[in-house]
C-alpha cells in the first residue's frame, strides 16, 4: 500500500473531480446538503455523470460526514453505518417544474478513505470511486485534501487490482478494462459484459495517464472467486441493512413501478409513516414489473 498517493496523480484526480456539474445534479446536490448541513464533501457519481438523463434514472451522491454521529441521528443506523456502510437514502426535489429523483449513500470521511486502500479486498467503494465522479460540495481545504486523497488512492487500489488480473504485458487500457470486469463480478447486479471497456474508452485519456502515474507497483496476488463471494455477501448484508435505514423506500419503490410500467402509484400516509412495511408490500409489482431482478 502506498502511503500517500503521488502529487502528479492527485492533481490529476483533484482536476477530474473539479467537472461541471449538470443544472440537475447541482440542485440535487444543493437540496440534499440542505438536509444534511453537517456534510464535509458531497460527491456526484454514477449513470447522470456519463450522460445519462436525470428523468430516465435517479442521482447518485456520496456524502461524507465528519463523524458517525452526523450520519444519522438514530443510534441503530449509525451503527449499521459503521458496520455494513454505507447508509443509502432517497430524495426528491423539483426543479424547472420537473421532479429529480435522487439515491444518497452516506458514511464518514475517515471511513470512506479507509476502505479506498489497498487491502481492503472488497471492491465495492474502491472500484466506484476509480471511475468518473465529480465534488459536489466541500466544507472546506481540509475536507478536500483528504477527498482527493482517497479517491487517488482508489485508483491506485484498482490498477494494482487489475494489474494482478490482466495477462501480463497488457496495454494500460486492457488492464483497466479487465479489472473492472472482475469487479462487476463482486456485485449482486453486475454491469454487461461491454460495460467495463466502454467505461475505460470514455475515459482513456485519463487512465493512461494514471497508469503513467502509477508506475509498476507491487502486485498483491488476488483471488477473485473468494471476492466475488465476499461482494455478493455484502451486498445481501447492505440489502437487509436497508430494510430498515432506507429512508424514502416507499417513494423509490413507487417510482420504479412507475418508470417500467407507465402505472402512477400514488402512495397512503400509512405508507410513507412505514416506508418498509410498503417496501415489502411493493415489492411483488417491481418484480413482476421487472423493475427489480
Amino acid at each position: 500500500m502506498m502511503d500517500r498517493p503521488p502529487a502528479e496523480l492527485a492533481a490529476l484526480v483533484a482536476t477530474t473531480l473539479d467537472r461541471p456539474l449538470s443544472a440537475d445534479v447541482r440542485a440535487m446536490a444543493d437540496h440534499v446538503l440542505s438536509r444534511h448541513k453537517t456534510a464535509a464533501a458531497i460527491l456526484a457519481y454514477g449513470s447522470c455523470l456519463r450522460g445519462v438523463g436525470t428523468d430516465e434514472s435517479l442521482i447518485d451522491l456520496y456524502v461524507l460526514f465528519a463523524s458517525d454521529a452526523d450520519v444519522s441521528a438514530n443510534p441503530v443506523s449509525r451503527i449499521g453505518a459503521r458496520l455494513v456502510p454505507p447508509n443509502v437514502y432517497y430524495a426528491e426535489t423539483v426543479h424547472d417544474g420537473r421532479t429529480l429523483r435522487c439515491k444518497y449513500a452516506a458514511t464518514t470521511l475517515p471511513l470512506f478513505a479507509r476502505h479506498m486502500r489497498t487491502d481492503t479486498k472488497n471492491p465495492y467503494f474502491w472500484a466506484r470511486f476509480a471511475q468518473p465522479a465529480a465534488l459536489a460540495y466541500v466544507s472546506n481545504d481540509e475536507s478536500r485534501a483528504r477527498v482527493v486523497a482517497a479517491v487517488s488512492q482508489a485508483v491506485i487500489t484498482m490498477y494494482r487490482a487489475a494489474l494482478a488480473s490482466a495477462p501480463q504485458g497488457s496495454a494500460a487500457a486492457d488492464t483497466w478494462r479487465r479489472g473492472f470486469e472482475e469487479t462487476y463480478r463482486t456485485e449482486l447486479r453486475p454491469e454487461s459484459g461491454s460495460r467495463a471497456g466502454e467505461l475505460v474508452a470514455a475515459n482513456a485519456a485519463f487512465y493512461e495517464k494514471a497508469a503513467m502515474l502509477i508506475g509498476e507497483p507491487s502486485v498483491p496476488p488476488v483471488s477473485w472467486r473468494l471476492r466475488r463471494w465476499q461482494g455478493k455477501a455484502l451486498s445481501v448484508a447492505r440489502l437487509v441493512k436497508a430494510a430498515f435505514t432506507f429512508e424514502g423506500g416507499a417513494s423509490y419503490a413507487a417510482w420504479k413501478i412507475e418508470r417500467h410500467s407507465g402505472n402512477k402509484i400514488e402512495l397512503s400516509p400509512w405508507q410513507r409513516r412505514h416506508p418498509v412495511l410498503a417496501g415489502f408490500m411493493l415489492l411483488p409489482r417491481l418484480l413482476w414489473r421487472g423493475a427489480v431482478k
